[in-house]
């Protein structure tokens, strides 16, 4: 006999459409989140962004505190209360090991000595700090009206700081059982992040790759298993895919890798040459650049190490021996050594002002 199918519950279409419950909950016009993407922007595209009626992100990990307070200053002074979102890692810092720091400078110094430099040279650090009591301290003063996280959530007093201003919170989920665990700890939307997303994975309850799945096999999951707004990344480039996302039941997308032509980006000439050229077909999850997988185009210190190399230290700490080489790789104009983050899909990035970009992505979408 042939086995029947299991039954499997269709996504609701009845009662308020899912993006005007995450338009209320964000107080935003439109269900779109601008990606945040540490190290290739600030509050400027953020703000261009909110002229179209999206919220913009700031990427907090790569900040100092000075550095930080001066964004949020300008982002508040901009938003005339509109929603903006900041964003945070929530990574452990990880107990230096000398051992394995050895062993990563072992395996990066015959790129250094064809570069003339010095592996030891370069002091150990992290580069990247997770969210921790000062960056409360500083975000209290400041009271943003949406707070995301990335690799899970901070602990509990923070996130309860955050909602006694009125603060939503989101997060990203990579798998269905991380979105159940950021629902039961808090988080009052998730973020559904595919494995086409550009940047850093967010997973946080397990380290198996085999895991991730894709935007459209993972957001349906999600939309089934939380009882909160659900918000689609990776892959939606274009109006196409922002309509295919919610018609599978996101409430509203997050979209990075197409905004990095933007002028509104900080951008380097030699990433954005990358993402206009046929490498930017070719993308790979990599840890050679922080420790941690990320998506990038695939470059030459990839190629030679594997994308996922196993002498690479924990995240962030292999980012400090990569420093010079990407210096000076960058000083004769290449970004061979260099984080190209990008998307599997690049195709949507356009040369044109963020405003006007959200304006197209949103074209054509109902808006209940």
């Amino acid at each position: 006999m042939t086995p029947t199918p299991p039954v499997t519950t269709p996504l609701s279409v009845s009662g308020p459409r899912p993006t005007a419950a995450l338009r209320a909950l964000l107080g935003a016009e439109l269900p779109l989140i601008q990606a945040p993407m540490a190290g290739v922007q600030g509050s400027t595209l953020a703000l261009a962004v909110m002229d179209a009626g999206g919220v913009g992100s700031l990427p907090a990990a790569m900040l100092t505190p000075e550095a930080l307070r001066a964004e949020l200053q300008a982002l508040q002074a901009g938003s005339r209360g509109r929603p903006y979102n900041v964003n945070f890692f929530c990574h452990t810092p990880p107990v230096p090991d000398a051992a394995r720091e050895a062993a990563w400078r072992r395996t990066l110094s015959r790129f250094h000595a064809d570069m003339g430099l010095d592996v030891n040279a370069a002091p150990p650090g992290a580069g990247r700090m997770p969210f921790n009591a000062d960056a409360a301290a500083l975000l209290a003063e400041f009271r943003p009206p949406v707070v995301s996280f990335h690799f899970g959530l901070p602990a509990p007093e923070f996130l309860a700081q955050i909602k006694a201003w009125g603060g939503k919170v989101l997060s990203s989920a990579t798998t269905v059982e991380e979105a159940r665990w950021l629902v039961q700890h808090g988080a009052d939307a998730v973020i559904a992040q595919g494995l086409e997303a550009g940047g850093h994975r967010g997973h946080f309850l397990s380290d198996d790759l085999s895991r991730q799945m894709g935007t459209f096999a993972l957001l349906p999951q999600i939309v089934r298993a939380v009882d909160v707004p659900v918000i689609a990344a990776g892959g939606i480039a274009d109006a196409a895919g922002v309509a295919a996302a919610l018609a599978l039941g996101a409430a509203g997308v997050q979209v990075g890798t197409a905004y990095l032509l933007c002028p509104e980006a900080h951008t380097s000439a030699i990433h954005r040459a990358a993402l206009q050229s046929e490498a930017a077909r070719h993308t790979a999850l990599t840890n050679v650049f922080t420790g941690r997988p990320a998506r990038g185009i695939v470059n030459h210190v990839m190629r030679e190490l594997g994308c996922l190399c196993p002498t690479a230290p924990a995240f962030p700490l292999a980012t400090a021996a990569m420093a010079p080489l990407r210096a000076a790789a960058e000083a004769q104009g290449s970004g061979e050594f260099s984080p190209l983050w990008s998307g599997q899909n690049a195709s949507g990035c356009r040369a044109i002002s963020a405003t006007e970009l959200t304006r197209r992505l949103m074209a054509g979408v109902a808006l209940g």
